[in-house]
């Protein structure tokens, strides 16, 4: 049984407070009705001091360190991954369930990388004392939700993912970029970038981690494969991803070609995927009405539409066939990081 199970006003900390995840997680803990006991906001000197408005009153923003950690019992981090390996075994050795957000201990063998709906199990085996959970990448958590029903009903062999991610995946500072350099554009100028290493605004490039000389495949479309397999347990299906940025705000989208196990229905997998906790489907063909970023800014579900049997698919006398196309939207804060890391938790404290 967790240590924090059935826990009373628990001591919440909040690492990255004033970022736009942090701001997040208020947000929903108000949504929510999370209960918790002391609440401490925390962030970088620089940001000490400053007051955040949270459930009718102003919180005074903390600055990060083993002190302000002393006695918390959950610490939810999104501060980034140097402050995360920083801190985040400080917290744990202290006593602290740490959520990480960051990708500092995503594929540490022993630490569980969790989306509650696929293999939330793990958290009851976290036992009292200390732990470190970490949070997957936003990409992954949001392709996650539309493929896990459908391989426990009909099993995946392949995935081939292309993402349009957002400039929320960068952060607050990515967003007032692209709403800056496209007030620039349309004034008229020549925008200059400086978070992104390209102009954001009207413009579409590829995912701006680093790109692996030997393999071509950047950070991001490589946390997408090597996550998969860890969440599932395995490398039984084949991943494949190339991830895009597109100037949108926030929520990020993904074009998935996901070979099944076993044939199916067009109206079986639509089934599995409207039955799916965490999943709205959005499918409507007649009135041409699917997933978009702005439908899924700010939802807690991900959206899942374009269901169809893929162009290239063998298919039966009756019309079922292994190969499927969906489109996917989820809103990059809130289930790609936010949202995620409270689901993790509520389950923790037995609120789930």
């Amino acid at each position: 049984m967790s240590g924090l199970r059935g826990k009373r006003d628990p001591v919440v900390a909040i690492v990255g407070a004033t970022g736009a995840v942090g701001r997040e997680f208020l947000a929903l803990f108000e949504e929510r009705a999370f209960g918790h006991g002391e609440l401490r906001l925390l962030a970088s000197a620089r940001s000490a001091g400053g007051e955040i408005a949270y459930r009718g009153r102003a919180h005074t923003v903390r600055a990060l360190s083993r002190e302000a950690l002393e006695g918390v019992d959950l610490a939810l981090f999104s501060a980034g991954g140097s402050v995360s390996r920083e801190y985040a075994p400080i917290a744990s050795e202290m006593g602290a369930v740490v959520v990480d957000n960051s990708s500092a201990f995503r594929m540490e063998p022993g630490v569980a990388l969790v989306v509650p709906e696929v293999n939330g199990a793990l958290l009851d085996g976290i036992g009292a004392g200390g732990a470190i959970i970490a949070n997957p990448n936003c990409s992954t958590i949001i392709l996650m939700l539309a493929l896990h029903p459908l391989r426990e009903r009909f099993g995946i062999e392949r995935a081939i993912v292309s993402t349009y991610q957002a400039a929320s995946g960068a952060g607050a500072a990515a967003m007032e970029e692209l709403r800056s350099q496209t007030r620039t554009v349309l004034d008229g100028g020549a925008p200059e970038p400086k978070v992104f290493p390209e102009v954001c605004a009207f413009n579409v490039f590829s995912h701006n981690s680093k790109v692996d000389e030997a393999t071509g495949r950047n950070v991001e479309e490589q946390k997408m494969i090597d996550e998969v397999r860890k969440i599932w347990g395995g490398d039984s299906v084949r991943i494949s991803a190339t991830c895009i940025r597109v100037p949108t705000l926030r929520a990020h989208c993904e074009s998935v070609h996901v070979t099944l196990g076993n044939t199916a229905g067009v109206d079986e997998v639509r089934r599995a995927l409207s039955d799916a906790p965490g999943l709205e489907l959005v499918d409507d063909r007649a009135g041409n009405r699917f997933p978009t970023s702005l439908r899924a800014s700010g939802r807690d579900a991900v959206l899942v539409g374009r269901v169809r049997v893929a162009g290239d698919a063998e298919t039966d006398g009756a019309g079922r066939a292994r190969s499927f196309e969906l489109f996917i939207a989820g809103d990059q804060i809130r289930k790609g990081a936010a949202l995620n890391a409270i689901q993790i938790g509520e389950r923790l404290l037995g609120m789930a």
